[in-house]
């Protein structure tokens, strides 16, 4: 077996490689700043104001990045999440300033409610069984209306995160009927309730002020309920499947990839955070383990690598060359 290992023989038998249009570059898009604004918990990471995003995109476009994946803070909350959908809000204004600056970038939104909660849940809220709690199909239509005013923004593809039933089968209809029948939807199909958003939260001012999203969000436990949801999504008409997180999860990538659908695996933010905490403090070395960590989310059968870490991949893939 070591012949096949022979430094000049083994790029020839690599059975899986990265790619730059394999990459998603998750954006903060903050409308309360005036400029960059960085992230504490995410070295090299910031929330960006609306104005710098054309020169944000038009540079990530120059490296070979095709697609980004925008998330809003907006300047204002309330329990019905109104900023979500408003035609002037902050992702919608996002999304036409990329459109008009970088027409050829792929421009995916999240569709949730939790950055524009006053109570930072992914939903409606209302007295349930047990307490307050996100009302399942109250909810749905704020997700539809959410998504349809992404697409008349520009949006090319809409990635519903929200974890609630049937909101692949609303948010399609309500695209279907308004016109948008060509925009996608990239589910977060199978999204489990874990421990490494914790950077993201600050990142994107989305934490809760109550109890935790564990009705919601996948229990790291259950595997035959994972692909369940997924399989779920997939029949009520999502386009691409979605991972996350990514890394401790490569067996749900790998099941899901059988589905026949294309699957995104996304390297969440205490994924991003941990191997810069690491890499800074030199007891792993970055960009060997970043690299390692695509090529196994590839591996596994992912499509689409979201990452935090896509514009660096994106030069150690040049300097290769």
């Amino acid at each position: 077996m070591r012949r096949l290992r022979e430094r000049k023989i083994r790029p020839l038998l690599a059975e899986h490689s990265v790619r730059k249009e394999d990459l998603v570059m998750p954006l903060f898009v903050d409308q309360t700043a005036s400029r960059p604004v960085p992230i504490g918990s995410m070295p090299g990471q910031f929330r960006y104001p609306l104005s710098d995003l054309p020169a944000v995109a038009g540079r990530l476009f120059d490296a070979g990045i095709r697609a980004v994946l925008l998330f809003g803070i907006p300047v204002e909350k309330d329990d019905q999440a109104s900023q979500a959908y408003h035609p002037g809000g902050i992702v919608q204004a996002a999304v036409r300033s990329i459109h008009t600056a970088v027409p050829d970038m792929v421009i995916i939104t999240d569709v949730c409610a939790c950055e524009y909660t006053s109570h930072g849940h992914c939903g409606i809220v209302a007295p349930g069984r047990n307490g307050p709690d996100v009302q399942n199909d109250l909810s749905l239509d704020l997700m539809a209306g959410i998504a349809v005013s992404h697409a008349e923004a520009g949006a090319d593809i809409v990635a519903p995160s929200c974890m609630l039933d049937g909101m692949v089968a609303a948010i399609r209809n309500a695209l279907d009927e308004n016109g948008f029948s060509e925009v996608l939807i990239m589910s977060y199909s199978t999204k489990f309730s874990s421990a490494l958003y914790g950077p993201f939260r600050e990142a994107a001012d989305s934490g809760f002020s109550f109890g935790d999203r564990g009705t919601y969000q996948l229990p790291p436990s259950n595997a035959r309920e994972a692909l369940m949801e997924s399989r779920l999504d997939a029949e009520e008409g999502a386009d691409i499947l979605m991972v996350k997180p990514a890394g401790l999860y490569l067996d749900m990538v790998a099941e899901i990839s059988g589905f026949g659908l294309p699957v995104a695996a996304y390297q969440v933010s205490g994924e991003y955070s941990q191997i810069k905490a690491a890499g800074e403090r030199g007891w792993i070395k970055e960009k060997e383990a970043v690299m390692e960590s695509m090529l196994c989310m590839k591996r596994a059968g992912a499509d689409l690598l979201i990452t935090y870490f896509a514009e660096d991949i994106a030069g150690w893939l040049d300097e290769e060359q």
